[in-house]
């Protein structure tokens, strides 16, 4: 893997490095912009960390205000993950990556040309999603000092929406033995030719 720091994204989808398109390529069924990926994103993430602050008010109940310090720190640790959290997606291709920020319409992410398999599509979804999220979320239930573990979990787990609605296309529409790509800011699945 190469990483290619490409500075800020103009949301020209056009601007993205593209690769040609597979034989019998098929486009996901999925949006077309950025606003309407905001608008699902969005509605994913407050829906699940609504319902995973609930365990964790449960958990926390009579202590919440005793650790408030320890809840803003959780707070804002999500904010510094967004850089790494773009950097294991990265890790996961094998050939040239670029990395795009917009800061302004809250944007971070990294587009790679390569086919991957489904089972390698979804992995590289999940996985800083499962090491920034799950797994803090996770550990702070093994005792009360890890409150700043289950806030960061929380929010990180809300911030992955958009991977888990990649996840959910290609569970859905990737036949076995597919294989899929980025092309602009679309994801397209093929089988590949024998």
């Amino acid at each position: 893997m190469k990483l290619h720091y490409r500075g800020k994204y103009n949301l020209d989808p056009a601007t993205l490095p593209t690769c040609k398109h597979q034989p019998n390529a098929v486009k996901f069924k999925e949006v077309d912009s950025t606003k309407e990926l905001a608008v699902i994103a969005n509605g994913i993430a407050i829906a699940l960390m609504i319902l995973l602050a609930i365990p964790v008010y449960l958990k926390y109940k009579g202590l919440l205000f005793d650790y408030f310090d320890e809840m803003m720190v959780g707070a804002m640790l999500p904010l510094l993950t967004m850089f790494p959290h773009e950097l294991i997606h990265a890790l996961c291709f094998k050939e040239d990556v670029y990395l795009y920020t917009n800061f302004k319409q809250g944007l971070l992410f990294v587009v790679g040309c390569e086919t991957m398999s489904k089972h390698r599509f979804i992995f590289m979804s999940l996985l800083p999603n499962i090491v920034f999220g799950f797994l803090p979320y996770m550990i702070s239930f093994l005792g009360i000092q890890y409150l700043t573990l289950a806030v960061l979990g929380v929010i990180a787990i809300g911030m992955g929406a958009g991977d888990y609605y990649n996840v959910f296309n290609a569970l859905i529409q990737m036949p076995k033995g597919a294989r899929t790509y980025l092309y602009q800011m679309n994801s397209y699945w093929y089988i590949p030719e024998k």
